[in-house]
């Protein structure tokens, strides 16, 4: 799981996006239209990230259709804390650029 998270949340372009997503799910779970509203993102592209969350085990579903409501899974819930360290890297890596571009 450990790869997977860095590889998710590190390792790819949308890993910002599914960072703040996991982060929403650790409070509590939503469906993907209060994600979207809740994290100011298109709605299209969350349910993008879910998708791809969703293929890798990483968050977990409940319902059908529009209600579809979303959870981290066990083995996310377990690793948890180190998503927040690699979340730390994201950050760092964000402002690396940043920092470059200015």
């Amino acid at each position: 799981m450990r790869r997977v998270i860095w590889w998710l949340i590190v390792g790819t372009k949308g890993g910002v996006n599914r960072a703040k997503i996991l982060r929403a799910l650790h409070d509590r779970p939503y469906n993907a239209n209060q994600l979207s509203e809740v994290l100011g993102l298109d709605y299209k592209t969350v349910r993008h990230h879910l998708k791809v969350l969703l293929e890798n085990k990483v968050i977990t579903e409940t319902g059908v259709g529009y209600g579809m409501v979303y959870y981290l899974s066990e083995g996310m819930e377990r690793e948890y804390e180190v998503f927040k360290d690699y979340l730390d890297k994201v950050w760092t890596k964000i402002a690396t650029a940043e920092a470059k571009k200015g």
